[in-house]
């Protein structure tokens, strides 16, 4: 199977593992069906700073981002989420299925720092479908900025 996300890992020549899991309705059912904790399942954000300029924060899937860290770190007073639609302009991906990798636009990437030293999975740019990669490499292939820009996920 050849995406554009598997096409831009093989282009920097990452070592990864491609997983069908078939459609997931949680973040907890997607660490089951991949076979990791939730911290492993790596969810991809796209960010906007401004008209036509975003950029991806890949934050652990036990975390969400913290937007005070976030606008410190990059030196702005808004952010903001764009609409379903807007992210796929600027991605090529639909939601759920987003990564940098493959992205119709490279733009910026921010890590949270506990991603580091794990492997982490991915989105693979097609529903129910999955990498699973080196996070350090991953970083360093992406030119990533790490950073502290999550907190815990609210308890419900």
């Amino acid at each position: 199977m050849s995406t554009a996300a598997t096409d831009a890992l093989d282009a920097a020549g990452l070592d990864y593992r491609l997983i069908r899991h078939g459609e997931v309705s949680s973040l907890t059912e997607a660490a089951a069906a991949l076979g990791v904790a939730v911290p492993d399942v790596v969810k991809t954000i796209v960010v906007r700073r401004g008209a036509d300029d975003h950029l991806f924060v890949l934050t652990p899937g036990d975390r969400v981002v913290s937007w005070p860290k976030l606008r410190a770190l990059l030196g702005v007073s808004r952010l903001s989420m764009p609409e379903a639609q807007a992210a796929r302009e600027a991605t090529g991906y639909e939601r759920g299925t987003i990564t940098p990798f493959g992205s119709t636009t490279a733009w910026p990437v921010i890590a949270d720092q506990r991603l580091r030293g794990r492997e982490i999975t991915l989105g693979a740019g097609e529903r129910g479908v999955a990498v699973a990669v080196d996070a350090d490499a991953a970083i360093a292939a992406l030119g990533a900025t790490v950073a502290d820009v999550t907190d815990p996920e609210p308890k419900r």
